[in-house]
């Protein structure tokens, strides 16, 4: 039993290990991630140590695989929570929500916005870029201004120019 606790933890740790460092890669964090690999490596390799001189018992098989599936939940949380980078948030309105873009101004998000014209309607577009941990913040702050709100958000990947730009070099 003992082993099996063994192993199960251990796949949870290395396999969350390697799930926020493919998250860094691919935000390029680099540094961070090879960091994280490090530690990553010598915890996959206790750990499949321990399953293949045991190989014997086919329940070590099963926990580590078992582990390996929590270890991705977990890892995603983790990220979650962390809320690493930066999200890009459209929101398509009616023209008459022009006080939105001052609402979102005044808690302190970089907006830029202009007038569209919509299938039905004039439209206001706004575009918004908010570190991702204030995202939530930001669709509440939408939804309670406009409940009509068209909203998309994606995650950008470089930056050049604009407010943000001295903010995110001093970061």
């Amino acid at each position: 039993m003992k082993i099996l606790l063994m192993i199960f933890c251990i796949q949870i740790v290395y396999v969350s290990l390697l799930t926020m460092r493919t998250i860094l890669t691919l935000k390029g964090q680099r540094y961070q991630a090879a960091a994280i690999s490090l530690v990553e490596v010598l915890i996959y390799i206790t750990g499949l140590n321990l399953v293949l001189k045991n190989l014997d018992d086919p329940k070590n098989l099963i926990v580590y695989c078992i582990g390996y599936a929590l270890g991705i939940l977990v890892g995603s949380k983790i990220e979650e929570l962390l809320a690493l980078g930066y999200v890009t948030v459209q929101i398509i309105t009616e023209r008459e929500d022009c006080q939105l873009a001052d609402i979102l101004r005044d808690r302190g998000f970089g907006v830029t916005c202009w007038f569209a014209e919509g299938r039905d309607a004039p439209r206001l577009v706004l575009t918004v870029l908010a570190k991702r941990k204030y995202e939530r913040d930001l669709f509440k702050i939408v939804e309670e201004s406009s409940d009509k709100a068209f909203i998309i958000s994606h995650e950008p990947k470089h930056f050049r120019g604009g407010f943000w730009v001295k903010q995110l070099q001093q970061e």
